[in-house]
């Protein structure tokens, strides 16, 4: 750790943040967190017990009335000092980001770009909240249709994107005029406490956000579901504890988002623009070391070209640098834990036995920190479970079609559907992807999809909702519809 780090870790705050105020978990219990690379411990944070969870939503209770009740461009400017403390905190989010998650700084760097642009778009969304109002059908009365914060909303995130997880919740949410309690993951709890930190600096009223740490999520999220002061849910993570959380959330009826699993289709056409295609799979499959719901998972390439796109990025893997994130060139940093290591090297070795070749990579790096190498594969064989399930690791999957249709009934043989990626030159068939690809989202000729003015979100199993665009906004409003007589 340099000194640097040091000074940088000893100033994010380390407790639970409750009402507006820093405090220590119930019993003052701790957890540590650890960096991937070098599997040392960076930081003790309090353990929150359920109560710290109710605590933290009679806070939000507490805080729902006077927030909604705040101007519309009151809450705009709130998020837009907090959009510009990002900016100058940049530097230090990218860090921080690097060293608890273990992301390339420079992907560190983007993810602070991408996640302060939710901060900066729903600040002015805040102020553009409509209704509408007109005569009934009949002339007999008018109709006043309003939109109204749902309420209280309780926020679960993902290890693998803590910063921008947290805005594209957290901005829309205090946009509209709602409070929150956010349970970041365990592994990376800093970033989100080091963003509560910001909220505050930037204005926000004390209870309007909180912070809970824990190593539990269940024992924290069931009395919080539960309640029925909650009116909101909104999970990233896997789709098996999705499913869990809307189950549980049925008993209060509860308005949920879900943003689960996804299994993305690569598709290259024999038309397609290989120095584009090659460029686009890099982006798409190795962005935060593969380790990402949108991360490419099966490369469907047309028989005539499959050789040369494995030639050419087999070429491009093979000379990726791996190491910590902040030494100087690095592509590749560690997956986030030593199970995230061994899920990866079993996809390969199970595809591998199913007659796979291994064009490079395919083992564990032999060095301190959980690192797997960046990894090609070919010939994946129908039934490997490397095509069915969702990798999160630098592990790049080719297998081949030869028509159209069956490009389409590959691409759509999943039970998940969050994004699809397109590679072709002809604009009528890029058209017929979009009706036929069954996903949320899809970049056609292009590598990445997301941007905080674009709804995100799949169907299927990879959820419900969409975050981010002029949709993010409306998952906490309310519709009122009211009716005044003529007479």
């Amino acid at each position: 750790m340099t000194d640097r780090e040091n000074a940088l870790l000893a100033a994010v705050p380390n407790q639970l943040f409750i009402g507006g105020a820093w405090v220590d978990a119930t019993g003052g219990t701790t957890f540590a967190v650890h960096d991937p690379a070098t599997g040392q411990v960076v930081r003790e944070v309090a353990d929150a017990t359920p109560d710290d969870g109710i605590r933290a939503l009679d806070s939000a209770v507490a805080a729902q009335e006077s927030w909604a009740a705040t101007a519309p461009r009151a809450r705009s400017e709130i998020l837009r000092r907090a959009w510009e403390l990002v900016q100058e905190r940049a530097e230090d989010l990218a860090l921080l980001m690097t060293v608890e998650m273990g992301k390339p700084l420079a992907e560190a760097r983007g993810e602070v770009a991408y996640g302060g642009e939710f901060l900066r778009w729903f600040s002015e969304e805040a102020v553009r909240v409509h209704g509408r109002y007109g005569s009934n059908p009949e002339g007999t009365g008018q109709m006043i249709v309003s939109q109204h914060p749902v309420g209280p909303s309780y926020f679960i995130t993902p290890w693998n994107f803590p910063f921008a997880m947290a805005t594209r919740k957290i901005a829309p949410a205090l946009a509209a005029g709602c409070t929150t309690v956010l349970k970041p993951a365990e592994a990376t709890p800093l970033t989100s406490l080091f963003f509560a930190q910001l909220l505050a600096e930037a204005g926000l009223p004390a209870g309007v956000v909180n912070v809970v740490t824990t190593t539990s999520a269940s024992r924290i999220s069931a009395p919080l579901i539960a309640d029925p002061r909650l009116r909101k849910l909104s999970f990233t993570g896997s789709t098996g504890v999705g499913r869990k959380l809307i189950a549980q959330a049925a008993d209060t009826v509860l308005r949920v988002s879900m943003e689960l699993g996804g299994n993305a289709p690569f598709v290259i056409f024999d038309d397609a623009d290989l120095d584009k295609a090659v460029e686009g799979a890099l982006a798409a499959k190795f962005r935060n070391i593969g380790q990402a719901c949108t991360a490419a998972n099966r490369f469907i390439v047309h028989e005539r070209i499959a050789e040369e796109f494995a030639e050419r990025i087999t070429a491009r893997v093979a000379a990726m640098r791996i190491g910590r994130g902040t030494e100087e060139g690095v592509t590749i940093g560690p997956l986030i834990d030593d199970d995230a290591v061994a899920k990866a090297a079993e996809l390969v070795a199970d595809a591998a036995a199913r007659g796979a070749v291994v064009r490079t990579g395919g083992t564990r790096i032999d060095r301190p920190g959980s690192f797997y190498e960046p990894t090609v594969l070919t010939g994946v064989a129908t039934g490997s479970a490397i095509l069915r399930e969702e990798i999160f690791g630098p592990v790049l999957a080719i297998t081949t079609f030869t028509t159209e249709d069956e490009a389409v009934r590959l691409a759509n043989d999943t039970e998940y559907g969050l994004v699809s990626y397109v590679y072709t030159r002809d604009l009528a068939r890029g058209h017929r992807m979009i009706d036929r690809l069954e996903t949320g989202m899809m970049g056609l000729n292009a590598g990445v999809v997301s941007n905080a003015a674009a709804p995100f979100g799949g169907v299927k199993q990879s959820g419900v909702g969409r975050e981010g665009g002029f949709e993010g906004i409306h998952e906490y409003l309310a519709t009122k519809y009211t009716l005044i007589p003529n007479d």
